[in-house]
């Protein structure tokens, strides 16, 4: 049976069977060790790959968006790589897979890999494992990588950690800019598209976007509003562009910004790992009796905490 290292040296020579084994490796915490040898380009500055993170309400068309995006740079000969993660089956924990049935017209091409991560109800609308995966994609050479969330509203908070640039896709639907800002996404969007745009209250949503963001602070990004419609092909090029000047961005006057993401991204990732690994062993420390009486509600949660040794 081949070991991790000899799945993940196998994975970045870029047979895909073996990429796809080491995702998996990933996703369940057996491949600690040999991650931490990857070369990853990002981790020294940003460049390449560019990592774009795909957030929004559910509904907003971000997997018809990123299906797009996956075409344009493929147009420009870029091997692309996107992590789409989906909600949570309730009985198996595994991805539902909606997203991967969206762009299977890629399926046939050698240059684009994607991928399927569960979200096993994580908050901040990504998989705990995305940022690991992220830093295979980027070992494994790829020039684009998109990250597309869970599409949960208020917990999409986790993508700017990940990502070297956050685009926020949201509807005429979307409601107003207050509730935009109640979901936290006026913060971290780098780039705002309007999807959709073709319907009515496109432009009075863009118009609010935009003097929202002209009330941010001089010496930072202002996000730029784009209006498009993805499903019609139209504006995504533009979104694109926006994406590669907020990079441009990140590599001198803002890689202070960008250091201080990928910074929190380690931290986040440590802080999961802790509670992971503090949940396995609290659940091997459960008595079976201790396990019964919480069943039969003859033991609170927090008495039970206090016969954990």
């Amino acid at each position: 049976m081949p070991t991790a290292a000899d799945v993940l040296k196998r994975a970045l020579n870029g047979e895909r069977r073996w990429l796809a084994r080491a995702v998996t490796l990933i996703e369940h915490r057996r491949a600690g060790a040999e991650l931490a040898s990857l070369s990853v380009r990002r981790h020294r500055a940003p460049g390449v790959p560019h990592v774009v993170g795909i957030t929004g309400p559910p509904g907003a068309g971000k997997s018809t968006f990123v299906d797009r995006l996956i075409g344009h740079a493929r147009a420009k000969g870029q091997r692309v790589a996107v992590v789409a993660v989906d909600p949570s089956s309730p009985f198996s924990g595994g991805a539902i897979l909606g997203d991967r049935i969206r762009m299977e017209r890629h399926t046939g091409d050698s240059g684009v890999y994607v991928r399927s991560l569960s979200s096993r109800g994580h908050l901040g609308g990504l998989s705990s494992a995305t940022a690991e995966v992220v830093n295979l994609l980027d070992a494994a050479g790829f020039d684009l990588i998109l990250v597309e969330t869970v599409g949960v509203g208020q917990s999409e908070l986790g993508v700017i950690e990940v990502a070297d640039t956050a685009i926020v896709v949201l509807t005429p639907e979307s409601g107003d800019t207050v509730q935009t800002m109640k979901a936290g996404l006026l913060e971290i969007a780098d780039v705002f598209v309007v999807n959709k745009a073709d319907r009515p209250g496109a432009d009075r949503l863009a118009r609010e976007l935009s003097r929202s963001v002209e009330m941010g602070p001089d010496d930072e990004w202002r996000a730029p509003v784009r209006t498009a419609s993805a499903l019609e092909r139209k504006g995504v090029e533009a979104v694109l562009e926006d994406a590669a000047n907020h990079l441009q961005w990140c590599c001198g006057d803002g890689k202070a910004v960008w250091r201080r993401r990928r910074g929190d991204a380690q931290v986040r990732l440590f802080l999961d790992l802790v509670a992971e690994r503090a949940r396995a062993q609290a659940l091997s420390n459960l008595e079976p009796e201790v396990a019964a009486a919480l069943r039969g509600f003859e033991l609170s949660p927090h008495a039970a905490l206090e016969t954990l040794s």
